[in-house]
């Protein structure tokens, strides 16, 4: 027996002798969620793949990076690079490369952090995650109401309505010079209410010069008046990141000293945002309400590609003004209908430039000269009709189901030069420059994304839910403008992703379970081929099961555990180092992973918490060739109740002081290569209420 396949067995055995709560306390069925439907509605009222993290849950994780919270969600794998930067899987391989991003729409408070075709890999760091109220993660394709981008799922941050006058303040330190201040004040009033967030963070890295200085501000605005219901929120971040980059050697995340070094220390990331919406809503008739949510962003990021030759700076901005719109029928009723509108305006632009000339082979430095590489505009439409529904047929059976049509159009101007040359039209040798730079031209993509679903309570505390959907999403800007080679034009559709789940969840007495079994088929996925051409011709089967059970064992002691199980492959024919890759493992896609957690309530006052963090073991390359072995380690967190509205807070991570890689990779350059896990640490807080 595999070492992989003995911590199946070993945590599928734990789970049956004793359970894992499912996502943060026994009653998070009657919790609100708003993803589905973009109005508060209970979740066991939804089909299925949509997980909470409810805000006691944040609580006790108290995260400083969101694979913290990843771990406790089956089929959700966060990938943590370096500083706050990350690399996201939900029921998905860990996808790299310039539509990393693409495949998962990230949000807060319904508002997508980013436009479509804009996305960036680590743009969660720009949301409000330290002071959330809740987070929502729907796995698989998302509902009718988002589109492009809601591909394999999508994390919707919930901010905290400004409803009462409670405020908090929080201060932590821990190691590595690690300092955060979280506040937080409410004021209301009659019919009004304002809440204040804000949260400064320095972190001074695990590794050398890997620093991390962050702020974020956060504004809420509630207003309830006898006919206009109003929210209101204004978000800004600021990131200031040194970054450190890959390890290289086979096991080389072993030696703590080559673990602990930045190949990298020049590189750097620092990014800016703002974002700002209003949220109407008003009955225009009995029974159908209206709610319409205008919307603007500016993000600015500019950060060394210390991972290319010549070491190149990428600025990116984008700003963007939108609305959604949507018309509540007979809401409460046994038929609910949403009907609405989506627009969006974005004006994106990026620039890549080589400050010194390129080292290496002459190869190299002929193909990748110093300069201007890219520099262009993209002004971005995009524009939905949508329509969901949800008919009770009878007190036990829901069918719910809905459909979108978008339209996105992209208009690309170049700059630049056009063509392979450099920035002052000089051609390279060895056939030509590496970056190549396309005329400037429109691009428009349409797409149809249906889904439908049953919910079928068979028996009081028990639901069978089945799924089937289709996804899609757009390619990337810099899928389409950013080529290489003697690629001139890349002609790329829409990649599509179709969808079929079926679930059990339930609660009886002690115990609660929630198991899904889901099968994926993608099409016209886009990749960057042998000659470096950005083509549109993949294909990928995805299949697997996520398990999560809880149960309750005394009132002061209970376990909860969830776990994964999923093969990702290659379903086309693919050529690479002479082996046909179609049936192949995609590479950094695990067959199994998952985390247990032991909550332990010895008196009132005091809460702990053992987790157990599991990665199975897999692939570095897409020849299946090289492999990762996996990982175990345990975390642990206190809480002390000192006073009711003070409590001291203790965490211990990675308490087996465990040698492993957040990520693993592979290349044909420098062979094995990892971002290495975090030794032991701890952290101590202190939570104010006033």
């Amino acid at each position: 027996m595999n070492k992989s396949a003995g911590h199946c067995i070993s945590i599928l055995v734990i789970w049956f002798l004793a359970g894992g709560q499912v996502y943060g306390d026994d009653r998070e069925l009657e919790e609100v969620v708003s993803s589905a439907s973009r109005s508060e509605k209970l979740l066991a009222t939804q089909s299925g793949n949509l997980a909470l993290l409810s805000g006691e849950e944040l609580s006790i994780v108290n995260l400083t990076h969101f694979s913290e919270l990843a771990v406790r969600v089956p089929g959700v794998n966060f990938s943590r690079n370096n500083g706050q930067e990350y690399l996201a899987s939900i029921r998905s391989p860990i996808f790299t490369g310039a539509g990393a991003c693409g495949a998962f729409l990230m949000a807060q408070d319904g508002i997508p952090l980013r436009s479509a075709g804009f996305c960036n890999v680590n743009e969660l760091f720009e949301s409000f995650t330290e002071q959330a109220e809740r987070i929502e993660i729907t796995k698989g394709p998302g509902s009718a109401l988002y589109g492009s981008n809601a591909l394999h799922g999508m994390i919707n941050v919930i901010t905290p309505a400004a409803n009462s006058n409670e405020g908090s303040l929080s201060m932590e330190g821990g190691a590595y010079d690690f300092i955060r201040f979280n506040f937080s004040q409410g004021v209301t009033g009659e019919r009004h209410g304002l809440r204040a967030m804000a949260s400064i963070t320095h972190d001074g890295g695990y590794r050398d010069q890997s620093g991390v200085d962050q702020q974020k501000i956060n504004l809420r605005h509630d207003y309830a008046g006898q006919v206009w219901t109003i929210s209101s929120n204004l978000s800004l971040t600021n990131l200031d990141q040194e970054t450190a980059g890959f390890i290289t050697g086979l096991d080389a995340f072993k030696d703590r000293d080559i673990a602990k070094s930045n190949p990298n220390p020049e590189a750097f990331r620092k990014a800016k945002s703002l974002r700002y919406w209003s949220r109407f809503s008003t009955e225009i008739a009995q029974g159908v309400r209206w709610q319409f949510t205008p919307y603007i962003r500016a993000l600015d990021m500019e950060f060394l590609m210390h991972f290319l030759p010549g070491q190149p700076l990428e600025e990116n901005s984008q700003t963007s003004i939108g609305i959604q719109n949507g018309f509540y029928f007979n809401e409460g009723s046994d038929l609910e209908i949403i009907i609405g509108i989506d627009a969006e305006y974005t004006r994106g632009s990026l620039k890549q430039t080589q400050e010194k000339p390129t080292e290496g082979s002459a190869f190299l430095r002929a193909t990748i000269p110093s300069g201007k590489q890219y520099d262009y505009d993209v002004d971005s439409v995009m524009a939905a009709v949508f329509m969901q529904g949800d008919w009770a047929i009878s007190e036990r059976l829901h069918l719910q189901g809905g459909a979108r049509l978008e339209y996105m159009r992209y208009d690309y101007t170049n700059n630049m030069l056009s063509g392979r040359t450099d920035e002052n039209g000089v051609a390279c040798g060895f056939g030509g420059c590496r970056y190549s730079r396309p005329e400037s031209r429109k691009d428009d993509f349409t797409a149809f994304s249906p889904k439908i679903g049953l919910l079928y309570k068979y028996h009081d505390n028990h639901d069978v839910y089945l799924n089937l959907s289709k996804a899609f999403r757009a390619p990337q800007a810099t899928e389409l403008y950013r080529l290489q080679r003697a690629q001139q034009v890349a002609d790329l559709g829409k990649v599509s992703l179709k969808s079929i789940e079926l679930g059990f969840r339930g609660q009886q007495d002690i115990f609660s379970y929630n198991i899904s079994f889901y099968a994926m088929k993608k099409d016209n996925y886009i990749f960057r081929d042998s000659s470096f051409f950005n083509v549109d011709n993949g294909k990928s089967d995805h299949i697997g099961a996520d398990v999560m059970i809880n149960l309750d064992l005394t009132d002061k002691l209970s376990v909860r555990g969830n776990m994964s199980f999923a093969r990702h492959r290659y379903k086309f024919d693919l050529i690479s180092s002479g082996e046909n890759l179609n049936g192949n493992d995609i590479d950094t896609a695990p067959r199994n992973f998952g985390s247990m957690q032991i909550t332990w309530k010895p008196v009132d006052k005091i809460k702990a918490e053992l987790e157990w963090v599991h990665m199975g073991a897999y692939y570095l390359d897409p020849e299946n060739l090289h492999i990762y072995e996996g990982h175990d380690y345990l975390n642990l967190r206190v809480e002390f109740q000192v006073t009711n509205r003070s409590n001291i807070f203790l965490r211990v991570i990675n308490l087996t002081n465990t040698n492993y890689a957040e990520r693993a990779d592979f290349t044909s350059f420098t062979d094995e290569r990892y971002f290495p896990g975090k030794p032991l640490s701890f952290y101590m807080g202190l939570n104010l209420k006033f």
